[in-house]
This record gives C-alpha cells, structure tokens and sequence, in this order.
C-alpha cells in the first residue's frame, strides 16, 4: 500500500479546510443531495463528500457507507487532493498503490474508486466528491464530466460554509 503524499502547501491547505467550519459537523440535507443524486446517477453503493484533514478524511456527506472518518495514510482522496485531476482506480485489486490496503481487502471491499478533487473558496483542494464500487468498473467522457458538475456544486454548497 502507497500512503498519499503530503502536498507541499499543506499548511495552507489546512488552513483554507478549517476556515470552511464543516469538519465535525452534523449532515446537511444540501450535501446529501448532491451525494444521493450521484449515488443514483452512477449507480454505485457508495458516495461521499470527503475532507482530508491532517490525519484523517473525514466525510461530511456519506451514501452507503456507516463510518465517519478513516485514516489519512489509507484513505484513496488523500491521492485525489495532490492533483487537478480527477483519480480513477478502475479495479484497485490490481493497482499496486491500493492492492493491500485494508479498505480493499477488507469492508466496505473497494474495487472501483473516482474522486474528483474540491477546493474552498481560495483555490486549495480540501476533500473530494468520491464515487466507490464493490466491483471494478469505468467512466465514460460524460460520466467524469456529470462527476465535474457535481463536484462544483459541492464547492458551491461549501463556499456558503466559509
């Protein structure tokens, strides 16, 4: 297992994450809308809007999934935040980066992983709207550009947050 990278400007990543006043939080109807309607959209079993924070990601929507948080050093957005781009993990059985990682070796079994990167307001990329399947599976063109759409509605609903 590769554990993410810590991104050069993580202090000031940190910083923009905790002046949103979302971490800790309880759920809010205007982010479990966005998580339901991906859920539906890509027919997944799980969806969340994810904050990494120093240590931990910790989810402040969550479809499909009962835990709040898991660790940083584990967690598959701690890769999607160094990076514009969207990170796809077609089938991480077979990704050396998260083969043995206990999230998929283990409950909830992740094969499949999209997360799109969301950032605060100034620009730093705080969490992500992350899509995540039992089975390995792909995006078409439309599906990442629906993900992107759904992702800036996320920043949107978090910039009210700020």
């Amino acid at each position: 297992m590769q554990e993410p990278r810590i991104p050069i400007e993580e202090k000031q990543r940190l910083l923009a994450l905790h002046r949103l006043n979302l971490l800790d939080t309880p759920p809010e109807e205007r982010f479990d809308r966005l998580t339901r309607i991906a859920r539906q959209y890509f027919k997944v079993p799980i969806v969340l809007v994810s904050l990494v924070d120093a240590d931990r990601q910790w989810f402040k929507s969550a479809q499909g999934l009962s835990v709040c948080e898991t660790g940083r050093n584990v967690s598959f957005c701690g890769h999607a935040i160094l990076s514009e781009e969207p990170l796809m993990v077609p089938n991480a059985l077979q990704d050396p980066r998260f083969d043995d990682n206990p999230l998929v070796t283990g409950p909830p079994n992740i094969r499949f992983y999209a997360g799109r990167p969301v950032h605060a307001p100034t620009g730093e990329r705080v969490g992500t709207l992350c899509l995540i399947d039992v089975r390995p599976r792909d995006l078409s063109r439309l599906d990442l550009q629906v993900l992107a759409d759904l992702a800036g509605a996320v920043e949107s609903e978090m910039a009210r947050s700020g």
